[in-house]
């Protein structure tokens, strides 16, 4: 079996299959948003408690984040990755015929926990590629990710219309056996970095984060531009099933289709990073998520303005996340799991915070209440870079 070696390459059908798998399998945390409504009818619950399924996902990928994850530098990742598609398998088969809101949101937690393949494979990614092909490669499989995102969107939405949300969940679970067929067969083996005991690992982490502050502010600062992404998708099933638009899942994937600009955006930021620096990128980001809130408060009860401010605001997220990460990566070239784990936990609470922060505004403002969720966070974001200089 291949064997890689660290900055020495990756080949290309390894780093395509690492694309493909973690978009598929990060999937499995935005199924529910374009079925929150129909999920909210069919149970019998209320709005806030619909849109903690969504919050409760993320916490969940958070977790494995925080918990998962730096195993891949310690014990063997085609074990870690195996396990997590098992499990995820199960989780959605429990969501899918559960009738009970207590149920979904508990294997929600756990299906979040085991949905972190993609933030193995891009430390992978990094450590293996070559020095000049490092961020390009990254942005490969953070595109194959975002696209992951987004085609959950629109799948979910069409399933939710054509069948029922339920239906949605049977696939995924389809999905997962796939991937766990297609990972074993092609992921090669790969030497842990990291010898010692799981205590000490996560020693490590806390190590690694008090030692750096730019892993600390690379974190901070795009964990803030994640939450204003996710605010906006947090509460769109039930904007777009009032007036003007009184609409269905199927235009909430729809929508979903905008975020491909993110998805392509990807690649190419991975190119710009070296050229234009970490701080630039981000302010750019940073930018364009100001000018996306601004539309969607003046324009955010038509298509048109809707689709700006989803494709704005998921390219200014792209810009933060891929030069950020990057950052965070370069500070520990041994320990790039456990730096990522730093980053990506910032990245997950930004966005359930963000999640949880735009169900209470709509609750109580609607549409206005989520677009000053998001432009805060935004603004978070930007006084970071410009306060720190970084």
């Amino acid at each position: 079996m291949l064997q890689l070696e660290e900055s020495k390459g990756i080949p290309r059908k390894i780093l395509l299959m690492m694309a493909i798998v973690s978009g598929l399998t990060v999937a499995n945390l935005y199924y529910n948003q374009p079925l929150l409504e129909d999920i909210r009818k069919d149970i019998g619950i209320n709005e806030l408690q619909a849109n903690l399924i969504t919050f409760i996902t993320q916490a969940g990928y958070a977790m494995g984040l925080l918990f998962v994850v730096p195993l891949a530098d310690m014990w063997s990742r085609r074990r870690i990755i195996a396990t997590s598609m098992v499990l995820a398998t199960i989780m959605t088969l429990v969501i899918a015929t559960t009738q009970h809101i207590g149920i979904l949101w508990a294997a929600s937690l756990v299906l979040g926990i085991c949905s972190v393949v993609p933030q193995i494979f891009i430390p992978m990614a990094r450590l293996y590629s070559r020095p000049e092909h490092k961020s390009q490669n990254m942005g490969i499989v953070l595109s194959g990710l975002l696209s992951g995102v987004l085609g959950a969107r629109v799948l979910s939405g069409y399933i939710g219309d054509w069948f029922d949300w339920r239906t949605m969940f049977y696939i995924a679970a389809a999905i997962m056996l796939i991937c766990l067929c297609i990972t074993l067969r092609a992921l090669p083996q790969m030497q842990p970095s990291y010898k010692g005991s799981f205590g000490g690992l996560m020693r490590s982490i806390i190590s690694i984060y008090k030692q750096h502050q730019l892993i600390r502010l690379y974190s901070l600062r795009a964990a803030f531009a994640f939450g204003s992404m996710m605010a906006v998708w947090s509460c769109m099933a039930f904007h777009l099933a009032g007036s003007p638009f009184n609409a269905g899942s199927e235009a909430v994937g729809m929508l979903g289709l905008c975020g491909m600009a993110g998805a392509i955006a990807a690649s190419g930021i991975g190119r710009l990073i070296p050229r234009f620096g970490i701080r630039r990128i981000s302010l750019t980001g940073s930018l364009l998520q100001l000018v996306a809130w601004t539309i969607a408060w003046l324009f955010g009860h038509t298509y048109a303005g809707l689709i700006a401010t989803i494709i704005l605001v998921d390219i200014g997220a792209q810009c933060h996340q891929l030069s950020n990460q990057s950052g965070c990566l370069a500070q520990t070239p041994q320990a790039t799991n456990r730096s990522n784990t730093i980053f990506m936990f910032h990245l997950f609470i930004g966005g359930s915070i963000g999640t949880l922060c735009a169900g209470m505004a709509w609750q109580h403002y609607t549409w206005t209440g989520i677009c000053i969720t998001g432009l805060t966070f935004a603004l978070v974001s930007l006084c970071i870079t410009v306060l720190k200089h970084i």
